[in-house]
C-alpha cells in the first residue's frame, strides 16, 4: 500500500507526463488511424499502383531497361533506390537531385515485364502524405522525429505511473466498474481508468515501437559508422564510383541473389546514398515468412566489378527497428489485426481526451472552492483527481 506522500509523487509524475504529451499523442492517434489502412485507402483513392494482368509465364525485363525508362523521365536526377513491394511485377525507382538524403524525390513505378510506366504520381502530396508526415516528424525532419520520440517516452511514463495509481484505487471497485450514479467527473474518471487498463498492453507496444522508429535515422548512421567502416577499409580515400563506370544493375542484383538463394528482393541502394557506401551497391534481401519478410539481409556488391564483398548480419538494434515498424501499425496479421489496432486506437483517443477533461474539470472545481491543505486530503481523493 502506497503512503500518501508516495501516492502524491506518483500522481505528480503521472499528471505532468500525461499533460505534456497528451496533445501530441492525440495528434499521433488521429493521424495513425488512417495510416493503419493506408493500402485500403490508397485503393479507394486510386493511388495504389497495380500491374496489368499478363500470362504468368511472361518474362521479366532486364532491370537496366527498367531504370533507363525511369531515368528518361528525369534525366537531370540520379537513381537513389530501386525497390519492390509485395507485388514483384512492379519496380519502384526513386530519383533525387543528388545521392544524399532529401525530401525532394520523384518516384516512378515501372512494369517489371513490359517496362511500361505505370505511375509517376507525386508521393509527397495528398491526404495520406500529410497524415504520414504529421505522424512521423511533424514536417520537421530529424528534430521532429526526436521530439515525437520524447513524447513517446513521456507516454510510457504516464502509462506506468497510471498503473501504479490505478491498482490501489480499484480495490474499492469491481474491475471495469463505472459509477453511473456519481458526478460526471467520477464517471469520466472510471471510464478513463477502465479504458486505460484495457489498452495498457497495446499502448505500451505502440508507444515503445513508435519511440524506436523515431531513432531510425540515427540507428542507420551508427550502423554505417560501427559496422560498415571496417568493411570499407580497402576503399579508403577512393572517390565515389561515377555512374558511367558502374556495373549493370541487373548483374548486381543477380550476384546478390546468388549469395542468398531463397530470399526475396527488398531494395537496392546505389553508391553514395544513406544505406550504401561510395563504392558499393547495397542489395537488401528479405525472408519469405510473415516475420522474416520484415527483416533484411544486406549484401554489399562492388560498384565496378559486381562482385559480392560482404554480407554483414544486421545488428540487434536494426533488427529491433525493422520488427517494430510494422508492429507499430498492426501490419502483421492482415485485416483482423488492423481492425483491432483501429479499435484500440479509438479507445486510446478516449483515454487521452478524458484525462485532459478530468484535469480541466479539477482545475475549474478548485477555482470555485476554498483551498484545502493537501495534507488533509485522503489518498483516494488525491487519486481521483489525477488526469
Amino acid at each position: 500500500m502506497l503512503s500518501s506522500a508516495a501516492l502524491r509523487r506518483w500522481s505528480w509524475a503521472h499528471k505532468w507526463s500525461s499533460l505534456v504529451c497528451t496533445m501530441f499523442m492525440l495528434l499521433l492517434c488521429l493521424t495513425g488511424l488512417p495510416l493503419i489502412f493506408h493500402h485500403e485507402i490508397g485503393h479507394l483513392l486510386g493511388t495504389e499502383v497495380e500491374a496489368p494482368t499478363m500470362p504468368g509465364d511472361t518474362p521479366r525485363a532486364n532491370l537496366d531497361s527498367v531504370l533507363a525508362k525511369a531515368q528518361a523521365l528525369y534525366p537531370e536526377r540520379v537513381v537513389q533506390f530501386v525497390s519492390q513491394a509485395d507485388d514483384d511485377k512492379v519496380w519502384f525507382v526513386t530519383l533525387t537531385p543528388t545521392p544524399e538524403p532529401t525530401n525532394d524525390f520523384k518516384s516512378v513505378a515501372v512494369d517489371a515485364r513490359s517496362t511500361d510506366i505505370l505511375s509517376r504520381r507525386p508521393v509527397n502530396e495528398g491526404f495520406m502524405y500529410v497524415m504520414f508526415r504529421l505522424h512521423v516528424d511533424l514536417f520537421a525532419d530529424l528534430p521532429g522525429k526526436l521530439f515525437l520520440g520524447l513524447m513517446g517516452l513521456l507516454l510510457l511514463v504516464a502509462i506506468v505511473t497510471g498503473v501504479v495509481l490505478y491498482a490501489p484505487f480499484m480495490r474499492r471497485l469491481a474491475f471495469g466498474e463505472v459509477r453511473r450514479t456519481q458526478s460526471p467527473r467520477l464517471r469520466w474518471l472510471d471510464l478513463h481508468n477502465m479504458l486505460g487498463i484495457i489498452t495498457l498492453v497495446w499502448a505500451l507496444v505502440v508507444g515503445a515501437t513508435g519511440m524506436v522508429n523515431t531513432w531510425a535515422d540515427l540507428l542507420v548512421k551508427y550502423w554505417q559508422y560501427d559496422r560498415l567502416s571496417s568493411l570499407l577499409a580497402p576503399y579508403q580515400g577512393q572517390p565515389t564510383v561515377p555512374a558511367g563506370e558502374r556495373a549493370p544493375m541487373q548483374r548486381v542484383l543477380e550476384a546478390a541473389q546468388a549469395q542468398a538463394p531463397g530470399m526475396k528482393f527488398g531494395f537496392i541502394a546505389t553508391p553514395g546514398t544513406a544505406f550504401s557506401s561510395p563504392h558499393h551497391y547495397t542489395v537488401f534481401l528479405r525472408g519469405t515468412t510473415p516475420l522474416t519478410s520484415r527483416l533484411l539481409q544486406p549484401v554489399l556488391v562492388d560498384a565496378r566489378s559486381a562482385a559480392v564483398t560482404a554480407t554483414p548480419a544486421l545488428p540487434w538494434y536494426l533488427t529491433a527497428l525493422l520488427v517494430s515498424q510494422p508492429l507499430h501499425f498492426g501490419d502483421y496479421g492482415g485485416m483482423p489485426m488492423k481492425i483491432l489496432w483501429a479499435l484500440l486506437d479509438v479507445a486510446t483517443i478516449v483515454v487521452l481526451g478524458s484525462g485532459l477533461y478530468l484535469w480541466l474539470r479539477k482545475g475549474a472545481a478548485a477555482a470555485r472552492s476554498t483551498p484545502v491543505p493537501s495534507t488533509a486530503l485522503p489518498a483516494t481523493e488525491s487519486l481521483e483527481g489525477h488526469p
